[in-house]
């Protein structure tokens, strides 16, 4: 492998890991609290308002169905606005971070319904407020399967990181297209595939690894 081949991998590479893990970032800050929000205003939950959840939920439902080749090109005007261009890794960041925002939530909204609702009436019973139920005992106890359901959501944006190189996002994606297929490099192709897969495989690890951990402080 010469050393300019090995600078692109670097390189791309290191796009990629920015892009997905700032993505994931945004995402989680927005999508947590939505999450969240979902699950208390279910109904018989602790705060039980069922025109909230229906409208959370019907936006949610909404965003999920787009398939994030169109959701990138309809946000173009957006991304422009936020990032001043449509055009590379800072731009890519937008409709990725858009399209994990409600995957994520439902993430959140699942794990929290796997909770035991007799540690949230223990918890009502004792006095504690709608906040301390939420911060002592619902997302505690729901924190190892957000974290195997944030491991999935991180996977995915790795995929839709090389969607977004396909159209001038950088990363592997633009990599593999620009030397893989427009000069046909079938060794640079398989090298964008095996840093893919291992990626995904790290991933998965360091997933599977934190929610073992935290299960550990479950109550």
């Amino acid at each position: 492998m010469s050393e300019t081949t090995l600078f692109l991998l670097l390189e791309a590479t290191g796009e990629t890991l920015y892009m997905v893990i700032l993505g994931s970032f945004i995402a989680t800050l927005i999508g947590l609290p939505l999450g969240v929000m979902l699950y208390v205003t279910r109904k018989g939950n602790i705060l039980e308002h069922p025109t909230v959840y229906r409208v959370l939920s019907a936006v949610i439902n909404i965003t999920r169905s787009i398939p994030f080749v169109i959701l990138m090109i309809a946000v173009i005007p957006f991304t422009r606005l936020i990032v001043g261009t449509s055009i590379g890794t800072n731009a890519s960041i937008v409709p990725l971070s858009l399209s994990a925002i409600p995957f994520i939530a439902r993430i959140v909204e699942n794990a929290l319904l796997e909770v035991n609702k007799g540690l949230v009436e223990a918890a009502i019973a004792m006095g504690a407020t709608s906040r301390q139920i939420i911060t002592k005992v619902l997302l505690p106890e729901s924190l190892p399967g957000m974290i195997n359901g944030l491991t999935l959501t991180v996977i995915a944006l790795v995929g839709y990181s090389a969607m977004a190189g396909a159209v001038g996002g950088g990363g592997l994606g633009d990599l593999a297209i620009r030397y893989g297929y427009h000069r046909f490099d079938i060794n640079m192709m398989l090298m964008t595939i095996i840093i893919m897969i291992i990626l995904v495989q790290g991933i998965q690890f360091i997933g599977d690894k934190l929610s073992e951990k935290f299960s550990h402080f479950r109550v």
